[in-house]
């Protein structure tokens, strides 16, 4: 009985183990399917994967989630799908911090970032945030994004790790316009991040002699309506 029940316990260890290991190759499957839809700007393909139960958050092989590897990519179909998708987080982040939202930011799609305001992703984050990416390009529709993230409650002056703001990287990449925009919204000229650079010297290392020149305006002024004792307009 000894042995019988040995060689029983043995065959149903080794069942076991053979079901996880058929459940943890279905699952590379399923991760390597869903990777290649995104890859491949497959919408009919993800449609199925979603259909077949595929969650939209998947983790490509660089650690990015559904929404965050399509907009990487370009493939604007399969983003589509997952936008829609039950169950998308639309906040999801990649191993490097980046989200849906800020992605779509720097690389001037006003309309998705739009929309993904509009189904509830949030402007505010640690770190780096989508007003930074903003910030950070000068496409045709970055001056659009930029007051979009604004008016829907993007701090004008929140810090990156290291303290810098976005308008200290519009003052190196972005146009004169953005730069005049987020001053317009409050931003200030004085801020200084971790290296004790402000939005002038990101200007002069970038050999934007025109926005050194305005943004030392903008700091003067500053300076003195912050003066103790002095009144605005003096």
């Amino acid at each position: 009985m000894s042995g019988l029940r040995a060689r029983r316990q043995w065959l149903q260890g080794g069942l076991a183990l053979g079901l996880a290991g058929l459940v943890g190759q279905a699952r590379a499957d399923a991760q390597e399917d869903f990777e290649r839809a995104v890859i491949r700007d497959d919408d009919r393909a993800m449609v199925n994967l979603i259909f077949r139960g595929a969650d939209p958050n998947t983790l490509d092989s660089r650690g990015r989630p559904g929404l965050v590897a399509a907009l990487s990519r370009d493939s604007l179909r399969v983003f589509d799908v997952l936008l829609k998708s039950p169950g998308i987080r639309l906040d999801e982040t990649s191993r490097q911090g980046e989200s849906a939202l800020m992605l779509a930011a720097i690389k001037g799609h006003l309309a998705i970032v739009r929309e993904l305001l509009d189904r509830g992703a949030s402007v505010e984050k640690d770190g780096w945030t989508a007003l930074h990416y903003a910030a950070s390009a000068a496409r045709p529709d970055s001056l659009a994004i930029v007051q979009l993230l604004v008016r829907k409650g993007a701090p004008v002056d929140d810090p990156s790790p290291n303290d810098t703001t976005p308008l200290m990287m519009a003052a190196q990449y972005s146009s004169e316009e953005v730069v005049a925009q987020l001053l317009k919204y409050g931003a200030d000229p004085l801020a200084k991040n971790q290296r004790g650079w402000t939005a002038v010297d990101f200007a002069r290392q970038a050999s934007r002699d025109y926005l050194v020149e305005s943004l030392t305006k903008a700091q003067q002024q500053q300076r003195r309506t912050t003066q103790p004792g002095r009144k605005p307009g003096w």
